[in-house]
């Protein structure tokens, strides 16, 4: 997959992800360079799909860690499984061990439940793990830090049991839908992508891949009302996945073109915000026909 730039764009295409030629090249470099990738984009790009697609084109196992308000390292990295270990207590004690022996096993790596990161860490397969670190504006600057060590040195450091190295260096994709900035230490780790929403030619490719039984003037029809919409001021545009999610829904109701009636009925497909249907609603079909037309 990594022989050239060009043959990422093609596994990525096999794939059934539209990859341009800026992302390829990052994830060309991340292999070579063996760095993290931070994906920044609008929600619904495809940020999360690169790391799937990764994991499925490398034949990779994907380890997920997505992030929210209140992350800690605990339920990132590790936690002790402290009824196992209670029960290794009463099992020492049942068996009449010394004193200075019962309980001295007790933080070792048996005794850990591994969470997403050292998981990817201790991955010892054919192949290195991809690690999706999905949505780190969402978690605290505080876990952010924490990460540092982990990109820099692809290593943990556990108290109880020293540091642990990884035994091969994991594909690392963050990414972000940028309602916070992540901190620049963060980043300068990391090699760099901006996901964007796609041109009508790409999107159009995309429809193609992902549900082929469309016809070409309903996808054209889908793409160009995407286009009108993106430019509209709206709380949240709609990305790729409500594409695809509006293609499957008109295909479900049996319909071969858009009409006003069927955009109407359908907008809680790519709109999911009261305002925002409102909205939607003043994009005229005329304007879709002369979009079309041009």
């Amino acid at each position: 997959m990594f022989e050239s730039i060009e043959k990422v764009q093609f596994t990525c295409e096999k794939q059934g992800y539209i990859a341009d030629k800026g992302l390829a090249t990052t994830l060309y470099l991340a292999h070579h360079l063996k760095k993290p990738i931070f994906l920044e984009g609008e929600p619904g790009v495809g940020k999360t799909e690169v790391a799937k697609v990764l994991a499925d084109a490398t034949g990779a196992k994907l380890i997920r860690l997505q992030c929210y308000e209140g992350l800690d390292v605990h339920s990132a990295l590790y936690e002790w499984n402290y009824s196992r270990q209670i029960l290794q207590l009463r099992i020492d004690e049942a068996q009449g061990r010394n004193k200075e022996e019962i309980g001295s096993e007790l933080f070792s790596e048996k005794f850990l439940l591994k969470r997403p990161l050292l998981e990817a860490i201790q991955e010892d397969g054919n192949v290195p793990p991809v690690l999706l670190i999905d949505e780190i504006d969402r978690s605290d600057s505080e876990f952010e830090a924490f990460l540092l060590e982990i990109l820099s040195d692809f290593q943990i450091t556990i108290p109880e049991i020293g540091t642990i190295r990884a035994k091969q260096i994991p594909y690392v994709i963050l990414t972000s839908n940028r309602t916070r900035e992540v901190h620049e230490a963060l980043k300068r780790r990391c090699l760099y992508q901006w996901i964007d929403y796609p041109t009508v030619e790409k999107e159009l490719a995309i429809i193609h891949t992902k549900l082929p039984q469309i016809n070409e003037n309903l996808a054209q029809q889908l793409c160009q009302m995407m286009q009108l919409w993106r430019t509209g001021d709206f709380y949240k545009k709609p990305g790729i996945a409500e594409t695809l999610d509006w293609g499957l829904a008109i295909l479900a109701l049996g319909k071969a073109q858009l009409d006003p009636d069927t955009i109407t009925e359908t907008l809680g497909c790519v709109f999911k915000y009261q305002d925002d249907l409102e909205r939607a609603y003043t994009v005229e079909l005329s304007e879709l026909d002369k979009k079309t037309n041009e």
